[in-house]
């Protein structure tokens, strides 16, 4: 596999993620009641539909061909959640774990992209970037988390 097709291939999972990333927090968003979390989970839908076309553009630049939907294991995960917050008496908490395990799984992948020495500067620069402004999702998400338990 030459490797354009390699780090292709990296970013186009990386564009999946957020693909189901976006799906994930327009479905939080219509589980909530708070409009402050309705907000939050709309504005991070948004970032992640941007992050989408930042990372397109990178694999158009490897010569390579985007992927165009999300992964059976994001629809499965939503299902999931959709079954897991009918169950749970609040909704807001059950929400807000489930994007914190998010966050930190997306965190994860983009460290592990990130490990390649050899991605070209421009690439590594967006992908920092993407993943700084996830980890603060992150932060965010707790912050709420935890203001929720102490309600």
């Amino acid at each position: 596999m030459k490797y354009s097709e390699e780090v292709a291939n990296k970013l186009n999972e990386l564009l999946e993620k957020n693909y189901d990333a976006e799906k994930g927090y327009k479905f939080a968003a219509e589980k909530v009641k708070n409009p402050q979390l309705q907000s939050f989970f709309n504005e991070r839908a948004k970032e992640r539909y941007d992050f989408g076309h930042e990372l397109k553009t990178e694999i158009r630049n490897f010569g390579e061909a985007p992927e165009k939907g999300s992964s059976w294991t994001g629809d499965a995960h939503r299902a999931w959640m959709n079954l897991k917050t009918s169950f749970s008496s609040d909704k807001e908490e059950a929400v807000l774990e489930e994007a914190i395990r998010g966050e930190k799984a997306a965190v994860e992948e983009y460290n592990e992209v990130l490990k390649d020495t050899s991605l070209p500067p421009s690439t590594g620069n967006v992908l920092m970037k993407q993943r700084d402004a996830i980890s603060s999702s992150l932060n965010k998400v707790k912050a709420m988390e935890n203001w929720e338990d102490n309600k």
